[in-house]
C-alpha cells in the first residue's frame, strides 16, 4: 500500500494555520493560560525539592504541600520587602519631590517649545488626573471594579492550586507525553522530559542569581553616588533584567531621571548611566554565560521576535514567559525528525555547517572517484580474462 505524500507547500499552509490558531487561543484564553504556564514553570522549579523529600519516604502530596508553603513564604517575604521600599519612595515623592518633578517638566516643555516649536502640553507640569484619563478614559463602575477584583483574587488562588496539582500529577503528565510520541523509545522521551525540566530549572535559578547579583551591585553603585532610595532603584533594575534586551534599559531610566531632578550636578545622572551600562556589559559578557550557560541556547533573532510576540499577546508577562517557552518548544521539536529543522531555526547558528558540508561533499566525491577506479580495474580484469 502506497503512502500519500503531502507537498511541502501544503505542509507550510498547515503550519501557518496552526500558528494562527495557537495565537488566537492564547489571546482568548489568556486568563487561564498565563497562571497555568507560570504554575508549570514554578512546578518544574520545585520538582527537585519534591523528589528529595519523596526519597525520604514523605508522601507526594505532603512533600508538594511543604515545597509550596516554603515557596509562598519566600515570595511573600520578597514582596513585603519590595512594598517597604516602594512605600518609602512614595512618601518621599509626596514630600516636595512632586513639585520638583513638575518644575523640571515645565522647564523641559518650555525649552522644547522655544527651540523646536514642540509643545508637549505640559506647561503646568505633569497632571496625574490627565494621565489616569489617558490610561483609563472612563471611571470604572462599581460592578467592573468588583469583577476586576474577583479576577485578580482568582488568579492569586489559581496559582498555588495549579502548582500543587502539577507537582502531584507530574508522572501522569510524563506518561501522557510518552503515549503521544508512542513511536519513540520511552527511555529517550523520559530523558528528554527530564532535560526540559532541568533547562527550565537552570534558567529560572540562573536568572534569579543574576538578578540578585545585579541588584546588589546596582545598589552599591547608587549608594556610592549618594542617591536616595538606592535599594529601591537597585533592586528594581535587577528585577527588570529578567526581560531580555529591554529590561536593562528600563532599569536605568528611573534612577537616571531621579538623579537628574534631585541633584544639582549632571555628574550624577551621567555617572549612573555609565555605571549601569558598564555593569550590563559585564553581565552580558561574563555573568550570564557563567551562571546560566547555554541552557536556553536560542539565537538573538528568535529571542527578539519572541519578545515582540509575547509582549503583543500577553504584555510584560508574555515577555518574561516567552523565552523558557521557546526553549521548551525547541526541545519538543527535537523529538521528531519532521520538526527538527524548526529546532535548528530556534537554536544558535552553526558556523561550521557549510564547511562540514563541503568536507562531506569532497569525501563523497573522493569515494565516488575511488569506486569508479575500482570499477575500471574490474572491467580491465574481466576483459583480460576473456
Amino acid at each position: 500500500m502506497e503512502t500519500l505524500r503531502v507537498p511541502n507547500y501544503i505542509k507550510s499552509v498547515y503550519i501557518a494555520l496552526l500558528i494562527i490558531i495557537i495565537v488566537f487561543v492564547m489571546i482568548i484564553a489568556k486568563q487561564l493560560l498565563v497562571p497555568l504556564l507560570i504554575s508549570g514553570y514554578i512546578a518544574m522549579l520545585l520538582t527537585s525539592a519534591c523528589n528529595t523529600l519523596e526519597r525520604r519516604k514523605i508522601p507526594r502530596s505532603v512533600s508538594a504541600a511543604i515545597c509550596l508553603f516554603i515557596f509562598i513564604t519566600l515570595i511573600g517575604a520578597i514582596l513585603f520587602f519590595i512594598y517597604l521600599q516602594v512605600n518609602g519612595f512614595m512618601k518621599d515623592l509626596g514630600d516636595g519631590l512632586t513639585d520638583k518633578i513638575n518644575s523640571f517638566i515645565v522647564e523641559g516643555n518650555n525649552w522644547l517649545a522655544k527651540h523646536f516649536g514642540v509643545d508637549l502640553g505640559m506647561s503646568r507640569g505633569f497632571e496625574m488626573k490627565k494621565a489616569v484619563e489617558i490610561v483609563q478614559p472612563e471611571d470604572p463602575s462599581p460592578t467592573k471594579l468588583i469583577f476586576s477584583t474577583i479576577g485578580m483574587l482568582s488568579d492569586v488562588i489559581l496559582l498555588p492550586v495549579f502548582i500543587f496539582f502539577l507537582l502531584i500529577y507530574r508522572d501522569h503528565l510524563a506518561v501522557f507525553v510518552t503515549k503521544v510520541f508512542s513511536k519513540q523509545d520511552n527511555t529517550f522521551l523520559l530523558d528528554k522530559l527530564t532535560s526540559i525540566r532541568k533547562i527550565v530549572h537552570a534558567y529560572i535559578m540562573g536568572a534569579g542569581k543574576v538578578m540578585a547579583i545585579l541588584a546588589v551591585v546596582n545598589t552599591a553603585v547608587l549608594f556610592a553616588l549618594g542617591i536616595k532610595h538606592a535599594i529601591f532603584f537597585g533592586v528594581l533594575a535587577g528585577m527588570l533584567n529578567i526581560i531580555p534586551y529591554l529590561g536593562p534599559s528600563l532599569g536605568v531610566i528611573l534612577p537616571f531621571t531621579f538623579a537628574l531632578m534631585t541633584k544639582d550636578s549632571l555628574f550624577y545622572p551621567i555617572a549612573i548611566l555609565v555605571a549601569f551600562t558598564f555593569i550590563q556589559l559585564l553581565e552580558g559578557a561574563f555573568l550570564t554565560p557563567k551562571i546560566t550557560g547555554s541552557n536556553v541556547n536560542l539565537n538573538a533573532l528568535i529571542t527578539f521576535i519572541g519578545l515582540l510576540i509575547g509582549g503583543a499577546i500577553w504584555g510584560i508577562t508574555g515577555m518574561i514567559l516567552i523565552i523558557p517557552t521557546i526553549a521548551i518548544l525547541k526541545k519538543l521539536f527535537e523529538l521528531s525528525p519532521d520538526t527538527q529543522p524548526y529546532a535548528y531555526l530556534f537554536g544558535e547558528e552553526d558556523s561550521n555547517w557549510f564547511k562540514k558540508r563541503e568536507r562531506r561533499t569532497k569525501r563523497a566525491q573522493q569515494e565516488k572517484a575511488k569506486d569508479a577506479k575500482n570499477d575500471t580495474k574490474v572491467k580491465k580484469i574481466i576483459k583480460k580474462g576473456e
